[in-house]
């Protein structure tokens, strides 16, 4: 382990004009915290600090940050508390520390759920500061660095994590350095036989690459030393994840990949950046479709530079980048080279260029009311994995999307009341529809309509971006409110009774009220709201109802054999009252006339708010069918005669008639439970099934449902289309 004084010194070769007071002082208090720790390798635990405060130097960062460093895991691994960080360090410190200290009191259900929590402080830490999150990417990266030290399952775990959240992030920061390290050494350890083949395939032709760099560098010197400029110019090795990925996801070979060559061009203006662009044109000829002008058009995490593949002499094609020293300095350490706490303002405010980070602002403020930590995180990681496009508005405002993009996303892009009336686009002058794909360069204009419905469920589907889909639910769940405030209360009850408890004693106005604040609901109304999601935010409203209910009355949990028992007595219950139903009328009358026998036809199944007609058997009283069932609809001219007209009772609460539904899709193992849940979800019974599976692999299946009305009858055959691999719902005709 470094001394003091030679990590001091260390970290003024980085920066001589970092305060070595302070960080000496930071030195001082985490290795007498950590005093005694040891890490997995065997050595003393207060090296990993000293490293990730040498990594976050190395970056560029403040004092405050390299002081962050050092103790981020002091209140988290030891006594010492964030009062007392406080009082010894200020609260900027703390602010650092406690964003990246991971969650020790709460009780979440599953390790998945943990994870997603922390995730969720950290990126809502990020919010107050960003010098969080690149505190805890120096961190992960000094622990990739050491991975090897820990067990096989922890280390595949940390390597899915890395490539899933921390490479990404680092990407969006545009610290490339971090991400490349990140992605290189994730991959080493997930795929330990690919890696050391590509190490085999690179490194068989490195000695003629080089040789081929080489003689490039040696031809642009020339031309450019003629052009009196100022340049630095280098060749740069593709890193192996990169590699990776292109062969994996693009079909590619490694001879196909075009910038496994690459030479660098950095000069000091953006003038010259165009104009040794001209000179390269002129020494050999590019390829079509591989110029990129990032300079004009930055991508999100403020990477500027230019790129162009050209065809070497040798035929063999190679990359060439050409950036300002600036842009450079972006380029490799991301926002720490904006940062303006290196130029001493500690105020605690992100320099001017941060607002280029406009994504990372606006990830935040769309999901500041996603209350599911899992939400959260997916919606988090769509907004890091999504890959640009850039289209124009009909003024040549350039509009920023993710790749896929339609004109949904665009116009929430461009406002929520605009997206609320849109009706359909023009792209390029031509009507499209609202799930059209936009492409890079596309000038888009939004067609609305006072007239407009507004956005649908279906809306959901069509959005690609995290902003749309978020303003999108906002949307619904505006509209919708009353109806999710009692779809909320519906779940909840049947939710406490899954678990085997009684709503009317766990569900007491007292113990939803303390619920609600518990979880920081603006209100019982926005609580219910939000439950009607279900998930694991209603099981967490559920377990704090329970453990309200058994303080009370100190009970002890059900055993899992109390509560199905429990269940198994409420099925019997639910069973006897629908038999008891069948037995009742069929709710139907006919007009004029009392006491006949009337039964429901079996051919069609008719429901209440069906068009029915009455058929007067011989001896069987009347039969009530649909119009359109077929036994009507083919029956000969002088048996129509025989028909009556016949009408429904008033709909009685809690009756419920058979209804056959036919469903077509692809037979996948857990189509039937997904099925069964949706129909458990509605609280309607499913009572028969008959299922049958194609040579082809297509699955046929027919269900028959107690079903109380056409309103319900729609209603399910929607939420039946949803379910993944069913391509056809709809009621069975005779």
């Amino acid at each position: 382990m470094e001394s003091k004084a030679e990590f001091l010194q260390e970290i003024l070769n980085i920066n001589s004009k970092y305060n070595t007071d302070l960080i000496g002082k930071a030195y001082d208090k985490g290795k007498d915290l950590h005093d005694g720790q040891l890490r997995k390798s065997g050595e003393p635990y207060f090296i990993h600090p000293i490293n990730v405060a040498i990594i976050l130097a190395q970056l560029g960062m403040d004092e405050a940050t390299i002081i962050g460093g050092l103790l981020h895991d002091v209140v988290e691994d030891t006594e010492y508390t964030r009062e007392q960080l406080v009082s010894d360090f200020g609260e900027e410190i703390a602010l650092l520390v406690d964003g990246v200290t991971k969650l020790g009191t709460i009780k979440f259900e599953s390790k998945e759920e943990i994870q997603a929590e922390n995730f969720r402080k950290m990126f809502l830490a990020m919010s107050k500061d960003i010098r969080v999150l690149i505190i805890k990417l120096a961190d992960r990266l000094h622990n990739m660095r050491t991975i090897e030290f820990m067990k096989p399952s922890k280390i595949e775990e940390k390597c899915k994590e890395t490539l899933e959240i921390y490479a990404p992030l680092a990407s969006r920061l545009g610290i490339s350095t971090v991400k490349f390290e990140l992605e290189d050494i994730a991959l080493k350890y997930l795929h330990p036989e690919e890696f050391r083949d590509l190490q085999e395939k690179v490194s068989l032709r490195r000695s003629q690459r080089e040789a081929t760099i080489n003689t490039v560098i040696g031809e642009i010197k020339e031309s450019l030393d003629d052009m009196d400029l100022k340049y630095e110019i280098y060749g740069r090795a593709k890193h192996f994840y990169s590699i990776y990925k292109k062969m994996k996801y693009q079909k590619k070979q490694i001879d196909e990949i075009f910038d496994l060559i690459a030479v660098r061009i950095i000069v000091d203006t953006v003038k010259d950046c165009y104009a040794v662009l001209g000179i390269v044109h002129t020494m050999w000829k590019p390829i079509p479709g591989r110029f990129k002008d990032y300079i004009a058009m930055p991508k999100p995490n403020m990477y500027q530079s230019l790129h162009t593949t050209v065809i070497g002499d040798s035929g063999e094609p190679f990359e060439i980048q050409i950036r300002t020293h600036e842009m450079h300095e972006v380029a490799e350490y991301g926002i720490a080279a904006h940062w303006k706490y290196k130029e001493g303002d500690t105020s605690g405010n992100a320099s001017t260029d941060d607002i280029k980070l406009a994504w990372l602002r606006q990830s935040l403020e769309w999901q500041k009311d996603i209350n599911d930590p899992k939400v959260f995180l997916e919606t988090m990681k769509m907004d890091l994995f999504a890959t640009q496009v850039f289209v124009f508005t009909p003024r040549g405002d350039v509009i920023e999307l993710p790749a896929g993009s339609t004109p949904l996303d665009f116009t929430f892009k461009i406002h929520s009341a605009i997206g609320c009336k849109c009706v359909g686009a023009k792209v390029n002058g031509k009507m499209v529809t609202i799930d059209h794909t936009l492409q890079n360069g596309d000038i888009v204009e939004i067609v609305t309509s006072a007239n407009s419905s507004g956005p649908s469920v279906d809306w959901l589907k069509i959005a690609k971006s995290s902003n749309a889909r978020n303003k999108i639910r906002g949307w619904l769940k505006k509209e919708n409110k009353s109806d999710n405030i009692d779809k909320g209360k519906d779940l909840l009850d049947k939710s406490i009774r899954k678990k085997g408890y009684d709503p009317a004693l766990c569900a007491k106005s007292s113990y939803i009220n303390k619920a609600m604040k518990a979880m920081n609901f603006a209100n019982n109304d926005e609580g219910f709201a939000q439950l009607a999601g279900g998930g694991s935010l209603m099981s967490k409203f559920c377990n704090l109802l329970f453990s309200y209910y058994n303080e009370d009355n100190k009970i002890e949990n059900k055993t899992d054999e109390a509560v199905l028992e429990d269940i198994k007595a409420s099925e019997a219950k639910r069973q006897k009252a629908a038999e008891h139903r069948k037995k009742e009328s069929p709710g139907v009358i006919v007009k004029g006339t009392d006491n006949l026998m009337i039964k429901l036809a079996r051919c069609c199944n008719p429901v209440p708010g069906d068009d029915i007609v009455g058929f007067i058997t011989k001896g069987r009283g009347i039969s009530v069918h649909r119009k359109d069932c077929s036994n009507v609809t083919n029956l000969p001219d002088h048996e129509k005669a025989r028909f009556i007209e016949v009408e429904w009772e008033d709909l009685k609460v809690g009756k419920s008639y058979d209804a056959d539904i036919c469903i077509i899709g692809s037979d996948r193992k857990g189509i039937l439970s997904d099925i069964s849940r949706v129909c458990e979800d509605m609280d309607i019974h499913l009572s028969g099934v008959n299922a049958k599976t194609g040579r082809d692999g297509t699955l046929t299946m027919t269900i028959t449902l107690s079903i109380s009305s056409t309103q319900e009858m729609q209603k399910v055959l929607r939420n039946l289309r949803n379910i993944e691999g069913i391509s056809q719902v709809y009621r069975a005709k005779a």
